[in-house]
């Protein structure tokens, strides 16, 4: 969850996991991403700038961010699709599963 200081840290120690990253110097890059893949879901989801840093994130929206924000980490170089970089549908399939975990929690009024 985001909600309060220690959101962003909570959603740090969940990506470091799913990346299996044990050391901190990546920290600061993995918290521009983290931020990068939220703003991405508050956009995707139609609400407003800002709104997971003052309220609950659905946990379905918590796995798309970490997700979006490990592709971005493992496709830093912009060269390759990142750990699955041998299957040139892998970065695809990403954001497919990424923007269905997103729609869960859509606000879908217009």
């Amino acid at each position: 969850m985001m909600n309060g200081s220690g959101g962003m840290n909570t959603l740090l120690q969940k990506l470091k996991a799913n990346l299996i990253l044990e050391h901190s110097a990546d920290d600061a890059l993995l918290e521009g991403y983290l931020t990068a893949a939220i703003a991405y879901a508050e956009s995707y989801q139609h609400i407003e700038e800002g709104y997971y840093s003052g309220h609950d994130m659905p946990a379905t929206t918590e796995q798309a961010v970490i997700m979006l924000a490990s592709h971005f980490y493992e496709s830093r170089d912009g060269a390759t699709a990142g750990f699955f970089a041998d299957n040139p549908q892998a970065a695809q399939q990403t954001w497919n599963t990424v923007n269905l975990l997103l729609r869960l929690d859509r606000r879908w009024q217009v």
